[in-house]
Formats: C-alpha cells, sequence, structure tokens
C-alpha cells in the first residue's frame, strides 16, 4: 500500500492513536492535519478509543495553533468518501485556523462545501 499519511516521520502533536502534521496544500496560515496511527480507511472504522483520543488532541492542537498563528477561528471538518472530497483514503481530519478577512463572507462556514447552500438565510 502507497498510502502518504502512514509514514509521517515527524508530526507536529502526537498521541497513542492520532499525529499531527501541517496540510501540504493550506488553505490558510496553520491549517493541519490529525491523521489516524493506523490505517484506516474513513471515521467510522475508527475504533471507539480511537474516537475518543481524537477530542483530546484536537484540544491540544486548538491551544497549538492559537499560540503559533493567532487566528480568530477554526473550521475542524472531515471528507468520508470520494464523493465528499476525500481523496487519500486514510482518516484525517482537517483544521484550518480562520482570520478576520480570509474570505469575503465566512458566514455559512463548512456548509460552503456546497456553495448554492452556503448562505441559507438570503
Amino acid at each position: 500500500m502507497d498510502c502518504p499519511f502512514c509514514n509521517i516521520s515527524k508530526p507536529i502533536i502526537e498521541n497513542k492513536h492520532w499525529l499531527v502534521s501541517f496540510d501540504k496544500y493550506p488553505v490558510t496560515n496553520g491549517h493541519s492535519l490529525i491523521i489516524t496511527k493506523h490505517h484506516r480507511k474513513d471515521y467510522f472504522e475508527c475504533t471507539k478509543e480511537e474516537k475518543i483520543s481524537l477530542i483530546s488532541i484536537i484540544d491540544e492542537l486548538k491551544e497549538y495553533l492559537q499560540k503559533e498563528f493567532n487566528p480568530s477561528g477554526f473550521n475542524i471538518g472531515m471528507n468520508v468518501g470520494e464523493e465528499s472530497g476525500q481523496t487519500i483514503l486514510h482518516t484525517h481530519v482537517h483544521i484550518i485556523p480562520r482570520y478576520k478577512g480570509d474570505t469575503e463572507n465566512p458566514r455559512g462556514g463548512v456548509r460552503g462545501v456546497i456553495p448554492s447552500k452556503q448562505n441559507y438565510d438570503e
């Protein structure tokens, strides 16, 4: 198997089940990936223990990114399946720091994956 996430050598942060690396193609400064240490195709293949430990590494990464990049907000998300945009079939969570003015209208946040649905209150 030739998986780019199975051989990350220098994680920023790690715990028993997860490691953190900066995204190779970041959309903002500090855009990071939380990646399972064991190859799992998607979140729904993760064990209960892995899912529980994900919470603590999200919190730890948030503190790190706040200190290093001082964003005003965050988007947290994952793609499950090719139709959702998943291109690497190894479980990973995107943590995207957000900054005032980084997009004209951030309202709707992750709903923007389908642009016509982002502004639901218009």
